[in-house]
């Protein structure tokens, strides 16, 4: 994949990413794609779901599977606006992921032993992981969403 078309696809999970905010959730989106097309979409909806684990990487891994009826999604690139969790790592990690694209990281995380265990996960399981695409715009949206919150 090449940086354009990574930017391509993160324009498009920035979108979910601003339809979480006016649902007044944490404005993360995120997409998995197989062989150029769209299978999985997610934004963060936690709150509206009264589900912990509803974080937009959950949300388009589960819609993927059901749309190509496997829980395998080998050969895919899911597309992130922030770095996943520890729990979302995890599910990507299950569901055979084969490239991982994210644009802002996750400040807050930068535990030694945490990001040990993304590396450890990541070698074990070939996950490619490209990191800090369009990442002034996936971070400015939290940003502004956290200053608009403690206003």
């Amino acid at each position: 994949m090449t940086d354009d078309q990574d930017k391509y696809w993160m324009k498009i999970a920035l979108k979910y990413a601003y339809h979480a905010k006016k649902k007044g959730e944490i404005p993360i989106g995120a997409i998995l794609v197989l062989q150029e097309k769209i299978i999985g979409i997610g934004w963060n909806s936690s709150i509206i779901k009264n589900d912990p684990t509803a974080h937009a990487e959950i949300v388009a891994l589960r819609q993927a599977g059901k749309n190509i009826k496997n829980y395998r999604l080998k050969n895919t690139t899911l597309y992130v606006t922030l770095e996943p969790c520890l729990m979302c790592f995890g599910a990507i990690i299950h569901s055979r992921i084969s490239r991982l694209v994210f644009g802002a990281s996750d400040k807050k995380d930068k535990k030694y032993l945490f990001k040990n265990i993304f590396l450890e996960l990541q070698k074990k399981n070939k996950l490619k992981i490209q990191k800090n695409i369009m990442e002034y715009q996936c971070s400015q949206i939290l940003i502004n969403f956290f200053k608009n919150k403690r206003k």
